[in-house]
């Protein structure tokens, strides 16, 4: 593996099992506008919230793999169930034997660093996809910075194919938003901050904030991954150094590209070009 990757430097790679991830490439670009990316999204594979961690690992491991022979040093997860799933596997597992220079990072750990400072009940919601809730990510993160915060999950299972499907908008969503509010609220009614804990979900921000009781903080991911992602390169000019600066950024699908480019339209609210490739 090591012979095939090229030390000069490359783009920032960003993945997704679909287009969930492209509300985080936003928020970064708009942050970091000056860097190169390169977006892949496994949309013949999605979703991976219901698959297995070792499905999620190998889908999500021969992705970054991907990325890296494609000039990538350093890779984000901008997917919640691969970096609930497949990050600490990755990190610890593959990467020294990969090449112990190049990073992979989640969109996890940014959001739970941010929680201390906006809960003042301490208590906290997490809406989700299953295979997240599942993987009790969110609580693990949280208890190791706010041992004191009390954590509640709720799936959302229809949330990801309402947007997918670009029904996010339309009132038959307002039904399972309504849903998981109540489900969540009825857990713990002392809660204060809803994380969004899935790339998708910002686009029900409307949605979500209309059933929501007053007083309640909803955090979407992207601001937090995209400041954290600056801090981090602040913090280590040597992979600085290592991120291209053209201001371009490279859009690959597994899927089919029209259907790509006609879906993202409605995460970027602009056209964009795409290539389809098989990830073996």
């Amino acid at each position: 593996m090591n012979k095939k990757l090229s030390k000069s430097p490359g783009a920032i790679g960003v993945f997704d099992s679909g287009y969930g991830g492209l509300t985080i490439l936003n928020q970064i670009k708009q942050e970091m506008p000056e860097y190169d990316y390169i977006y892949l999204g496994d949309n013949a594979r999605t979703p991976y919230g219901t698959r297995s961690f070792e499905i999620v690992y190998e889908f999500t491991l021969q992705a970054v793999n991907k990325l890296f022979e494609m000039g990538c040093h350093l890779v984000i997860l901008a997917c919640n169930t691969a970096s609930a799933k497949a990050l600490r596997s990755i990190q610890i597992n593959d990467l020294p034997g990969i090449d112990p220079n190049r990073r992979v990072l989640g969109v996890i750990r940014p959001t739970v660093e941010s929680i201390g400072n906006i809960t003042h009940s301490r208590h906290v919601g997490v809406l989700a996809t299953s295979g997240t809730i599942i993987s009790e990510s969110y609580p693990l993160e949280i208890h190791k910075l706010h041992p004191d915060i009390i954590v509640s999950g709720e799936p959302c299972p229809m949330w990801v194919p309402l947007v997918e499907n670009n029904e996010y908008n339309s009132p038959g969503a307002d039904y399972f938003v309504k849903q998981h509010i109540d489900n969540l609220l009825k857990k713990d009614s002392e809660i204060d901050t809803i994380i969004l804990g899935c790339t998708h979900y910002p686009l029900l921000l409307p949605k979500i904030e209309k059933y929501l009781p007053a007083g309640i903080t909803v955090i979407s991911q992207g601001e937090y991954v995209a400041a954290s992602l600056k801090s981090y390169l602040k913090r280590h000019p040597e992979m600085d150094k290592l991120c291209t600066k053209n201001s371009i950024c490279k859009f690959l699908t597994t899927e089919s590209e029209i259907k790509f480019s006609e879906s993202a339209s409605t995460f970027l609210n602009t056209e964009i070009s795409v290539e389809r490739f098989v990830i073996e």
